[in-house]
């Protein structure tokens, strides 16, 4: 009698024990499931028309140091160097701009980071004619209200322009009600680089503000995306 009640007890005990971890099992699976719906990109557009240099470094920096803040952050840079497009038109072209206006049009996308070389103490004819052609997303519905947008400056020597290419890059997406935002000292603005000899890695300060400026971006796309 004792041998079976024992048998009984171990066949309950293994029973509540698998069911345990059957049900364990499943809140992790749930848990993972939430996080994957929960993804938050962001998108990183290298506004120079030198594909791969160091705008597009720069750009790609910010995007690193905001996909490492939190599992749910997933980053993508989209170098405009030596694509062919034109800016604002009110039948949009065909063009290679074409395939790339949808991106910023999907749900999971929380946030957007735009680079640009300072010419002539402001942004490229390349930034300028990618806002414009962003014109589509403001009608009949602002897609990219609410939204943080954080800008990266990248000059050939200090202060040759950075915090004016910023401002301007900044007011144009206030037209598409987005949130401006920058980050701690010194990254106030955004991320402001310098380069020399197309290489900035010499440049602590301007790497500090490119990190701390994904950082920023990063925790208010997943605070604004809540």
């Amino acid at each position: 009698m004792k041998e079976e009640m024992g048998r009984r007890s171990f066949i309950f005990s293994s029973g509540a024990v698998l069911a345990a971890g059957a049900v364990v099992a499943g809140n992790v699976a749930a848990a993972e499931t939430a996080v994957e719906k929960k993804k938050v990109r962001i998108l990183g557009f290298a506004c120079s028309n030198r594909k791969g240099m160091t705008t597009a470094k720069a750009v790609q920096l910010v995007l690193d140091s905001a996909k490492g803040v939190d599992p749910r952050i997933e980053v993508e840079l989209v170098d405009l160097g030596g694509l062919k497009f034109s800016g604002y038109s009110k039948t949009p072209p065909e063009d290679d701009l074409t395939d790339i206006i949808p991106k910023l049009q999907e749900p999971s996308v929380g946030g957007i980071v735009i680079g640009s070389p300072c010419f002539y103490r402001g942004p490229s004819s390349v930034c300028r004619a990618f806002i414009e052609r962003c014109a589509p997303l403001r009608e009949p519905k602002m897609i990219l209200k609410d939204k943080p947008v954080a800008a990266v400056a990248v000059g050939s020597f200090k202060y040759g322009g950075h915090d004016l290419v910023i401002k301007e890059i900044q007011a144009a997406m206030l037209c598409f009600g987005m949130m401006p935002v920058g980050a701690d000292h010194p990254a106030f603005q955004g991320a402001t680089l310098t380069q020399a000899k197309d290489d900035f890695s010499a440049d602590d300060i301007g790497i500090d503000t490119a990190r701390k400026t994904g950082i920023r971006i990063a925790e208010m796309a997943l605070k604004l995306g809540a």
